[in-house]
């Protein structure tokens, strides 16, 4: 009798280990590890503040709770950092968060690709963005009228293709005819917003929840304003701010908005861990990041931090990756046109 109840919990132990998606050797393997959670966007800005922000809390929801250290490594707006996750070791130790634009990228074959993004295996995000364009009052730019009757291109700062901040901007130029001439290379936001503060830039087209965030100074005082929300529908902080799509005259002008800014800024902040990660623990590190991004600790930090969170999963992240492979050739040639200078 006392075999048969050992043989029928062990059954148990065994369906709901499968349920949940991991086994005891993952509840172990993390236990005295230590786990890089890499940004490959500069300190200070959007992206590092989630990043560390997340990397202070997710010990606690990964079983062994193993330490959290969080790097940084920039260049070619995003695409060393890509390149360097898609070649990892595919154990589960490192954990990288990137820009999802890039994905579109390499569906347009842009040159030093060396990742394919649909076999990354995505944790999901903190939430979707609401990308937005705000100028310096120094600019002279303060309403879409104004902009449109810009007598030169406005500079904005971009971080290089794929990266938010170079897409949208350029998106906008050809969706809406906008005077816009994007300057690539800057390492991240914070750098970009540095420019921007010395008059080298007059502003950036990226996340309102980024730049409420770092610029929040700038924005509290006047000197940035936001002139255009690119989305299809209003923030409810930015209920007097129009909507980019109110500009476009032509169905290709809606849908380069669509597809290379709407459809994206799902993905614009994903986190994931290399090609071949076991499935296991590839769930183990999706439930830890639900799990993360509900700790009250942490929604306090964040709130404090004007971090807007709203979890986006794993699957979600993954779905809308595989879809953007399925869009046509010939749209993602004049995608091209647009994205890749």
């Amino acid at each position: 009798m006392i075999k048969q109840w050992i043989t029928v919990i062990a059954a148990m132990v065994c369906f709901f280990g499968t349920r949940v998606g991991f086994t005891a050797s993952d509840d172990n393997f993390y236990k005295g590890k230590t786990i890089r959670l890499i940004v490959a966007f500069s300190a200070g800005g959007g992206y590092d503040a989630y990043s560390r922000t997340i990397g202070r809390h997710l010990s606690k929801t990964i079983p062994g709770n193993p330490a959290i250290v969080v790097e940084n490594m920039t260049g070619a707006g995003g695409i060393i950092h890509a390149n360097f996750m898609y070649q990892a070791k595919p154990d589960g130790l490192i954990i990288g968060n990137n820009a999802g634009g890039l994905i579109l990228q390499q569906i347009m074959g842009a040159k030093g690709i060396e990742f394919d993004g649909k076999k990354f295996e995505f944790l999901g995000a903190p939430g979707s963005d609401h990308h937005v364009c705000t100028l310096s009052k120094a600019s002279g730019v303060t309403s879409m009228e104004k902009w449109f009757a810009a007598k030169e291109p406005v500079k904005f700062g971009g971080v290089g293709p794929g990266g938010g901040a170079s897409d949208n901007a350029r998106v906008l130029q050809a969706a809406l005819g906008l005077p816009i001439k994007v300057i690539d290379g800057y390492k991240g936001t914070a750098d970009i917003r540095l420019a921007a503060e010395s008059g080298e830039l007059a502003g950036a087209c990226f996340a309102w929840e980024s730049f409420k965030t770092t610029w929040r100074k700038g924005l509290e005082s006047g000197d940035f304003n936001v002139i255009v929300q690119a989305m299809p529908k209003k923030h409810p902080e930015l209920p007097n701010v129009p909507l980019a799509g109110d500009y476009a005259k032509t169905d290709e002008g809606r849908r380069l908005l669509k597809h290379g800014i709407y459809d994206t800024a799902i993905i614009t902040r994903p986190y994931f861990v290399a090609p071949g990660t076991p499935k296991s623990r590839v769930q183990l590190l999706r439930k830890a990041f639900a799990d993360v991004l509900k700790d009250p600790e942490l929604l306090a930090e964040a709130k404090k931090a004007s971090l807007d969170i709203q979890y986006v999963s794993g699957e979600e992240t993954d779905a809308v990756v595989q879809g953007l492979f399925k869009i046509e050739p010939a749209f993602i040639a004049k995608m091209k046109q647009v994205l890749v200078p």
